[in-house]
């Protein structure tokens, strides 16, 4: 582009790309969604349709932004983990963000229909969105655990009281009955009242979602002797697990490069 003497307003852009050696996290939040969820009549305490477009969703971008090697999500709500050492738009907070929850709104409008064929989309859902960076693996194992134990605790007190309001507790009274209730006091509720067993609830609604990429066999062409031409590759993967414990990551050490983890456990803690 040729200079001009209007250039110089450039000069007021800031520099805003993230310090390397850190991983990213971008995380994604409906905005209002309260509002979307009753308009579209969402069911309480989960739509799992609304869960798998949110889903299918986070799909989308691991297929389309390779520097994102995992993905946590729940209600309206999804973190992308980007590697500690990605590049992605010159690690630019602004273009980050502003790509990042563009794509991933224009593809919750263009799947609406796969999953409410029955349902009009009323209006335009919006996102918003935030960047953190993260010095430490164990930093971001931490964070992961933070937002599995919130889905845990928020899905646990929306069961409660959804069962509440749907067995006629009007939604103040429900508030009331639980009020300064404990775990177990939430699970003998849902037991004694309703013949729930919380664990038994689908592992969604408890656990979230996990989206990554999962090591896959496949078997090809034949070679010149005949064999079946075996190789692997990685398969976007959606699954419902608890991150919390070791168990995961120590299955899947390739998700925060595997130097990071051995059969004992996370090092570089």
């Amino acid at each position: 582009m040729a200079n001009s003497k209007y250039e110089y307003v450039k000069k007021f852009e800031l520099d805003d790309r993230l310090p390397p050696s850190n991983w990213l996290v971008v995380r994604i939040d409906g905005c209002s969604f309260h509002r979307f969820s009753a308009i579209h009549e969402f069911e309480k305490p989960n739509d799992e349709c609304a869960l798998n477009l949110m889903n299918a969703c986070a799909s989308a971008m691991l297929e389309q932004f390779p520097d994102i090697v995992f993905a946590y999500g729940v209600s309206d709500e999804y973190s992308f983990i980007l590697k500690e050492a990605t590049e992605m738009f010159q690690r630019r907070a602004s273009k980050i963000l502003s790509i990042t929850v563009s794509f991933f709104t224009s593809v919750y409008v263009m799947k609406w229909k796969d999953f409410f064929p029955q349902k009009e989309l009323m209006y335009p859902p919006s996102f918003d969105g935030r960047v953190v960076c993260y010095p430490k693996v164990k930093i971001i194992l931490d964070y992961l655990a933070w937002r599995q134990v919130d889905c845990h605790i928020n899905n646990q007190y929306n069961t409660c009281f959804w069962m509440l309001v749907k067995s006629g507790t009007t939604e103040y009274e429900a508030q009331q009955v639980l009020k300064g209730t404990q775990k177990q006091e939430k699970n003998d509720l849902l037991f004694e009242k309703f013949g729930i067993n919380y664990n038994t609830l689908p592992a969604i609604f408890r656990k979230g979602s996990c989206v990554y990429r999962e090591m896959v066999e496949e078997v090809g062409k034949f070679d010149r002797n005949g064999c079946p031409v075996k190789r692997t590759r990685k398969k976007v993967t959606v699954g419902h697990f608890d991150i919390i414990k070791t168990d995961f990551w120590r299955e899947h050490p390739y998700i925060l490069e595997d130097n990071y983890i051995n059969a004992s456990g996370i090092k570089q803690l």
